[in-house]
């Protein structure tokens, strides 16, 4: 149902889901970029024994993989938070084409399933993980560029990656702003001829699916089930999910400038009532107009004062 409402609404507007690319997007990529990550769900393991992955937590997990031009869902897989997330990658990434680009985290890397999707001609761009074994074969930089430390084409030591991967790959380690601070961080990628300024800005993209995370959980409230089966969970998840893209398509129509936060207040505080939505959002101050009403003093009407 999900995914034949999202048909649905983008067929009612071609441009809903393909229209202007939000504000950080890389506009130097012309082509799609995914983004694949998960967040966990907290659970109660007395009443939710199916859900149990640890000896008194319970916990579900939502992969996503995400269009970061759109920031709508692409594919969605709803599981217990005890499965490795490399075990569901071929999942999230086998809808992707030659020529797309995926971000993913380091939790999702799987040699065997990089080559396959190198194979295929999709990009990706990933972070190391820290015991990764690789032999240097060639130094693309010979010394650090601004935050650029290296740039560096590797091929992979161990015998079962190797086997996994034969090809080379391109390892740059870079800066990168956290919390205030710059920490190294060391990128994976199969593109070997882009910049190495583009690989980290690309990984810097990724936490736009972390907004995405936060707005399902935290305004939508996607904290408090109803039922504790795991078809209940699931469906309250998708639910989620499917109000996330009515709530989006609603901000498509009417243009609007402001945060999802707000958007989701307002709505919800006029569910009840017979307002017309559109006409609400358009008076609040989208469509060309400021941010802030605009009122006088003398309008207020404070009863007992003169």
């Amino acid at each position: 149902m999900f995914w034949e409402q999202l048909g649905y609404l983008q067929g009612l507007s071609k441009g809903f889901g393909t229209g202007k690319r939000h504000k950080g997007f890389p506009h130097r990529f012309k082509t799609t970029i995914n983004v694949v990550d998960a967040t966990t769900i907290k659970l109660v393991a007395q009443c939710m024994d199916w859900a149990k992955h640890r000896r008194r937590k319970a916990a579900a997990k939502c992969h996503m993989r995400l269009d970061l031009q759109s920031l709508l869902p692409r594919f969605a897989i709803i599981d217990t938070a005890k499965e490795n997330d490399a075990k569901r990658a071929r999942e999230l990434c086998g809808g992707l084409r030659a020529g797309e680009i995926v971000l993913f985290d380091k939790a999702y890397v799987d040699f065997s399933h990089l080559h396959e999707m190198t194979q295929r001609g999709v990009y990706f761009v990933s972070r190391a993980k820290d015991n990764l074994a690789y032999r240097c074969v060639k130094r693309l930089q010979k010394k650090p560029q601004g935050k650029i430390l290296r740039d560096d084409l590797i091929v992979l030591k161990t015998p079962a990656s190797r086997q996994d991967y034969p090809l080379r790959l391109r390892r740059v380690e870079a800066l990168v702003e956290v919390k205030g601070k710059e920490v190294v961080m060391v990128f994976l990628t199969n593109n070997l001829t882009g910049a190495p300024s583009s690989v980290c800005e690309l990984y810097r993209c990724r936490w736009s699916i972390e907004t995405f995370f936060r707005e399902i959980k935290q305004t939508l409230n996607l904290c408090d089930f109803l039922g504790h089966s795991a078809n209940a969970v699931r469906w309250q998840v998708w639910t989620a999910l499917l109000l996330y893209v009515l709530m989006r398509f609603q901000a498509y129509l009417s243009r609007w400038e402001h945060s999802f936060t707000r958007l989701f207040t307002m709505v919800r505080g006029v569910v009840w009532d017979r307002f017309d939505v559109r006409a609400l959002l358009d008076f609040y101050g989208t469509a060309g107009r400021g941010f802030r009403m605009c009122a006088a003093p003398q309008q207020a009407y404070l009863p007992g004062f003169g």
